[in-house]
């Protein structure tokens, strides 16, 4: 069996390549036995992790599929009324169990579905990507987008359980993991130097330090999420990056000349707010270096026109973790440590997008 690495918030997180087996059980115990089954994918996971889901469920004859187009795009509300209306002419009712098995959208948007279909059905979570493995298991925030801001129609509720299988990995390219990526290396920054160093030295070409990775980012989110689980106060520490950087993942939606992934522009995020936090927060001037050049070593460098700053900053007006109108941070005090409701002026946030475009001069 599978190890169970621990339990949040009442449901239990599973991680090895023996997960499909104990998912397996579960679905044979009472309380699932008569449960129509339902699995939601897009055409990756359909393709490549649904045969291996498949292949290892009794009752895998019984699986419904529910089919959305892969990325961000999915994530909103006329795809939700697409998935209402299947789930109810394919004869789903209060008792059936939705399995999300795929990415971050996958698990934001099937756990959104499921949290409001006949007011709430089951869900179980079936994480493909690094992102969803390391970050979206833990944490029981799903939702969806409003057009192209992030995240903002939801709700707090947790799956049945969670089950990563390591080797879905091995199904994504580097650019998906980079993704992913960028998240481990928050979870570092915000909360545990050692890790950071860990991080930062790992040869992440190495296909068997992943799990020990995922386990200790799992761990990291679990300990803040339980302590905050409906981001009240501290949890907010896991917004780090994600003011900035959900305004350009959102500004990019909108401009659909180049995709950009979450943890790409979460990693921008990143160093742009390491630089408010020097400017603001004392994060010593060696560490604010040593994150930009990982950073950059990491995730190269994207370049942005100083023309959509405003853009940018009506963007982040909408952030949930304003007050007032007042753009509201976390930012770090060194690196393993942060510090929550933060504010920052416009002209400092400004200052911050241009230390990152000029950020690549630098090294």
């Amino acid at each position: 069996m599978a190890k169970s690495i621990l339990k949040s918030n009442g449901y239990d997180i599973f991680i090895g390549n023996n997960v499909m087996h104990d998912l397996d059980l579960l679905l044979s115990k009472p309380e699932y036995k008569q449960a129509r089954l339902f699995v939601l994918v897009d055409e990756n996971t359909a393709s490549h992790c649904l045969p291996v889901l498949s292949a290892s469920l009794a009752r895998a004859g019984e699986l419904q599929v529910l089919e959305i187009e892969s990325g961000e795009a999915s994530k909103n509300i006329e795809v939700c009324t697409r998935l209402w209306k299947a789930l109810g002419e394919m004869g789903a009712d209060r008792s059936s169990l939705l399995l999300n098995l795929g990415g971050g959208v996958i698990g934001d948007l099937g756990g959104f579905v499921a949290s409001t279909f006949k007011r709430g059905i089951p869900f179980i979570n079936v994480p493909t990507t690094l992102l969803s493995q390391v970050d979206a298991s833990v944490g029981g925030k799903v939702g969806i987008d409003l057009e192209h801001l992030k995240n903002e129609i939801g709700v707090f509720n947790s799956p049945r359980a969670v089950f990563i299988y390591p080797d879905f990995l091995k199904t994504l390219g580097r650019r998906e993991m980079m993704s992913g990526f960028a998240e481990v290396v928050k979870h570092a920054l915000i909360a545990d130097r050692s890790y950071w160093e860990f991080v930062r030295t790992a040869n992440i070409a190495d296909g068997a330090v992943w799990e020990e990775i995922i386990e200790q980012s799992i761990r990291i989110k679990n300990e803040i999420v339980s302590a905050d689980p409906f981001e009240a106060g501290g949890r907010k520490a896991l917004n780090f990056g994600h003011t900035i950087g959900h305004a350009i993942e959102s500004y990019f939606l909108e401009n659909s000349s180049r995709s950009l992934l979450h943890g790409e522009a979460v990693a921008i995020g990143m160093l742009a707010e390491a630089y408010i936090s020097f400017i603001k927060n004392k994060l010593p001037a060696g560490e604010l270096e040593l994150i930009r050049s990982f950073i950059l070593e990491r995730f190269g460098h994207m370049p942005i026109d100083p023309f959509v700053d405003h853009r940018l900053l009506e963007l982040m007006k909408h952030d949930k973790k304003n007050v007032k109108g007042q753009l509201n941070f976390t930012l770090l005090s060194g690196i393993g440590s942060c510090e929550v409701n933060r504010t920052a002026d416009v002209s400092l946030v400004k200052e911050a997008l241009k230390y990152y475009r000029e950020a690549k001069a630098l090294c």
